[in-house]
């Protein structure tokens, strides 16, 4: 009898979780090369929801997240006829990259609470770690969003009869080296109802990662051989304006 309880139980407990909803999702490529001729990168973030039987609207935000970073941030002011750093103030840590893509307008699809538990606007993926520094955040923000690191692009996610997902994430060529975080959510009634999460790794290959590695692990033999290239361009580049001129 009390094994037979204990089994009840069991499925009791695995029940719910075998009707939770959830998430499947890959990406088209989970590692990108810097190369010389290296203008960006475009990734497909693909997948489909499971056990999706509420009629709760269903909704879908991916974030992608480069390697986070304390930045000093500093206000210019004109002093005398002269700009000049007033205030600065650092920033614990900002993602070098934010890119969200949802399929409605964020606001709609999270409650503040469910934004701040996930961070998922740019505002809550920043960690201030100060006091007073809502307006250099917002500088931060407004900078990035100029340069293409930061960007929120409403209606980007493609989703079918509420099964089906696609987007698109555009990786531009001024990035950082590093893990780039993916994220994907479903959402209803405002709340987070399913995620999961990977990661893109983002590194130099070929010439440009050999002569990365040598600039920081062997300065000295970087510094000399930069030496040494310059000396030789600029005789070649003598030579050739002699022969030339003769």
């Amino acid at each position: 009898m009390r094994g037979a309880f204990a089994l009840i139980g069991l499925v009791l407990l695995a029940f719910p979780a075998m009707a939770q909803e959830g998430v499947v999702a890959d990406l088209s490529q989970s590692r990108v090369g810097i190369t010389a001729t290296f203008d960006g990168s475009e990734i497909l973030v693909f997948g489909a929801v499971k056990d999706a039987k509420s009629e709760a609207p269903l909704g879908v935000i991916i974030s992608v997240s480069g390697p986070a970073e304390p930045i000093m941030v500093r206000k210019k002011a004109r002093k005398a006829g002269v700009w000049v750093n007033s205030e600065a103030v650092k920033v614990a840590a900002a993602p070098s990259f934010y890119h969200v893509v949802t399929t409605h307008p964020l606001e709609d699809m999270l409650t503040p609470a469910q934004d701040a538990r996930y961070a998922l606007s740019i505002p809550k993926a920043i960690r201030a770690g100060a006091e007073n520094t809502a307006e250099f955040t917002e500088a931060l923000i407004r900078i990035r969003e100029e340069s293409g690191l930061y960007a929120v692009h409403t209606g980007e996610v493609t989703l079918k009869e509420n099964t089906l997902f696609r987007a698109h994430i555009a990786l531009p060529a001024n990035l950082t080296e590093g893990s780039y975080l993916t994220r994907i959510f479903l959402t209803r009634d405002g709340r987070v109802v399913a995620r999961q999460a990977t990661t893109i790794h983002v590194s130099k290959v070929g010439l440009e990662r050999w002569i990365y590695a040598l600039a920081h692990e062997r300065p000295f033999i970087y510094g000399v051989l930069s030496l040494a290239i310059a000396i030789a361009a600029g005789w070649g580049a003598s030579a050739i304006f002699r022969y030339i001129k003769g």
